[in-house]
């Protein structure tokens, strides 16, 4: 029976992970406090938290919530680093701080109820932003209406062409 601090720490886990899009795990071996506060900083502005958590607890609030087995994940000081907004950013910023600080490891994912290796990750963090793909979506639509459109309009242009060179011509020769 855990006590009734670790039994805190376990409900607070839980109601975390049921709120989190993505749960990254890492370890964090060899990290500066100055670097992990920088890095949770970061991590502030796309809406994630990063907590260094017990694995024993935080394998029980992850039962608790049906987040998936973490356990394989689980192994050494792990740190979590939980989406609670956008998962691609939050991998974006996970990714850059890998490269940066070459001391953080991700060990794994978990982005619903599926499984994510670090590769995965990467892969996520290349993936374009939200914002982006909308304003890809919104250009796709409206090609085909602007297509649509210049065809429809092109008779009437070419009306006006004709009706323009005709008039200049009557001006040539008028002027002759």
């Amino acid at each position: 029976m855990p006590t009734a601090k670790k039994a805190a720490m376990i409900e607070e886990l839980s109601e975390q992970l049921s709120r989190s899009q993505l749960t990254i795990v890492t370890d964090y071996r060899g990290l500066k406090v100055t670097d992990l506060q920088g890095f949770r900083t970061n991590l502030r502005p796309v809406g994630a938290e990063f907590h260094i958590a017990k694995n024993t607890l935080t394998a029980i609030a992850a039962g608790r919530v049906g987040a998936g087995d973490l356990d394989p994940l689980l192994a050494g000081p792990t740190g979590l680093v939980l989406a609670f907004e956008d998962p691609v950013q939050t991998a974006k910023v996970v990714s850059d701080f890998v490269r940066s600080s070459r001391v953080l490891t991700v060990r794994g994912a978990l982005m619903g109820n599926q499984m994510l290796t670090a590769g995965d990750i990467e892969a996520l963090a290349t993936m374009p932003s939200r914002e982006e793909l909308q304003a890809r979506l919104v250009g796709m639509l409206a090609s085909p209406m602007s297509r649509t459109l210049g065809v429809l309009t092109g008779p009437a242009r070419s009306m006006v062409y004709l009706l323009n060179a005709k008039i200049e011509q009557a001006g040539a020769a008028a002027a002759d």
